[in-house]
C-alpha cells in the first residue's frame, strides 16, 4: 500500500516516524511519502517538505507568513496527486491538515487523521469538516473520548504516544549532572523561533539570579543555534542540541514552555514549573478563542492543577524564581507533584500506539473508498 503523512512541527515528526516504523512491519511492501522531519525520513519515509519551512506559531505569526503558506499548500496538494496515495494520514497540524483533507475527499482518497485537532479548546465547528473529510479519527489524550461522543462523533483512543517513545528511548550515559553545582535544572525554551527568543532573556537573568544552578538548555537542531548566542558567555549555562530527554534525566527540575514537552517532562518524573509568552496580538486573541482552564498538557489531562503555570505578564523573573525555590527546596512539595505524575500515567493507557495507528491505518488502506 501508499501512505501519505503530513506533520506540521517537532513532535508531529517524531510520532510520524514511530507510526511509519510500525506500519512497515505490519505493510513490508509500503511506500511511504511525508511532509514532515528528519525522524519520518530516518524511519524510511520520502521527505518531500521539511516542517522547518513553515512552523509558525499563532494567530500574528501565520498573518505575516500567509503566502508562504500558501504556496506550501498548493505544492502539497501537486505532491499528493504524484504519490497517488492508497491513505492519507494527518498528524496534529489542523489548520494545514483539514484544508488538505477536504482536497483528499474531493480526489476520493481514504484519510484518517491521527491527533485530533483541539477542539475541546477552540474551533468546535471543526467537526463537520472532520465529519465531511475525515474516515478515521484516532485521539491521543482520554478526557477526548466523551468530548467527541457528546458531539455524536465515533473515535479510536490509541493511547499517548510519547508514553512508548519514552519507554523504548536509549540514554546517552556520557551525559552527566554538574558537580560544582548545588542544582541542576533543564530549561526547555521550545522549538519554533518565537519561542526560544522569548526565553533566552529569562534564562540570562536567571543564571546570573541563582549561582548555585547550573541550567541545561534544551535546544532543537531544526533552529539555528545563533538563536541562543547570548547564553554562550554565561558560566553557569550549557546548550545542547537534541538531548532533551539526557537533560531531564540528569536534572533536578525543569521549566517549560508549553506543548508536547510537558508531558514529556511528566513522564520523566521530573518537577516543573510550565511558562509561556507569545505575541501580544496573538495573546489577546487566543484570550477570546480559546476555551481551556489550563495551557500545560499535564493539567489538562489531570484536569485540576499539578504544574504552575506562568502566562504572559506572569512570567517575570520574580515569578520564576520563586517557584524554582519551591521545586527545588520544598521536599512535600516536589513529592506532590511527582505522584500526582503517576496518577497521570495511569490514565493514558495503552503503551503500543504506534502499533495500534499503524493497524487501524492498514484496515482503511484496504478498503475500497465510497463514492
Amino acid at each position: 500500500m501508499k501512505y501519505f503523512l503530513i506533520a506540521g512541527e517537532r513532535s508531529g515528526d517524531l510520532y510520524g516516524g514511530n507510526l511509519i516504523r510500525s506500519l512497515k512491519l505490519k505493510d513490508p511492501l509500503a511506500q511511504i511519502a511525508c511532509y514532515g522531519g528528519d525522524e519520518m525520513q530516518l524511519a524510511g519515509a520520502e521527505l518531500l517538505s521539511h516542517y522547518k519551512e513553515s512552523a509558525f506559531m499563532g494567530f500574528f505569526e501565520v498573518l505575516m507568513n500567509i503566502r508562504m503558506i500558501g504556496l506550501r499548500l498548493k505544492q502539497c496538494k501537486s505532491d499528493i496527486l504524484a504519490f497517488d496515495p492508497d491513505v492519507l494520514i494527518f498528524i496534529d497540524y489542523p489548520g494545514f491538515n483539514l484544508r488538505m483533507a477536504a482536497f483528499a475527499k474531493s480526489r476520493g482518497y481514504q484519510t484518517a487523521y491521527y491527533i485530533s485537532p483541539k477542539l475541546w479548546a477552540w474551533k468546535k465547528n471543526r467537526i463537520h469538516k472532520i465529519r465531511k473529510y475525515v474516515d478515521l479519527l484516532m485521539v491521543i489524550f482520554p478526557f477526548e473520548v466523551p468530548f467527541f461522543k457528546s458531539m455524536n462523533h465515533h473515535v479510536v483512543y490509541v493511547g499517548n504516544p510519547l508514553v512508548e517513545h519514552i519507554a523504548s528511548y536509549q540514554l546517552d550515559p556520557s551525559f552527566i549532572r554538574n558537580q560544582n553545582y548545588q542544582w541542576n535544572i533543564s530549561f526547555l525554551p521550545g522549538s519554533r523561533k518565537q519561542e526560544v527568543l522569548a526565553s533566552v532573556g529569562m534564562i540570562s537573568k536567571l543564571s546570573r539570579l541563582r549561582d548555585d544552578v547550573f541550567i541545561w538548555v534544551a535546544g532543537v537542531d531544526n533552529l539555528s543555534i545563533e538563536l541562543y548566542a547570548e547564553l554562550g558567555d554565561l558560566k553557569n549555562v550549557k546548550v545542547v542540541i537534541g538531548k532533551t530527554y539526557e537533560l531531564l534525566n540528569l536534572c533536578d527540575a525543569a521549566v517549560v514552555t508549553s506543548g508536547t514537552a510537558t508531558l514529556e517532562t511528566a513522564l520523566w518524573g521530573v518537577p516543573q514549573l510550565v511558562c509561556y509568552k507569545t505575541h501580544p496580538i496573538s495573546y489577546a486573541i487566543a484570550k477570546r478563542v480559546v476555551n481551556v482552564k489550563f495551557i500545560s498538557l499535564v493539567n489538562l489531562i489531570a484536569e485540576k492543577e499539578v504544574v504552575k503555570e506562568l502566562l504572559q505578564g506572569q512570567y517575570t523573573l520574580l515569578n520564576v524564581a520563586q517557584e524554582l525555590q519551591k521545586l527545588l527546596e520544598n521536599q512535600a512539595y516536589r513529592n506532590t507533584q511527582i505522584d500526582e505524575y503517576q496518577a497521570l500515567r495511569g490514565l493514558l493507557g495503552p503503551s503500543n500506539t504506534s502499533e495500534l495507528v499503524a493497524n487501524n491505518v492498514f484496515e482503511l488502506s484496504v478498503k475500497q473508498p465510497l463514492d
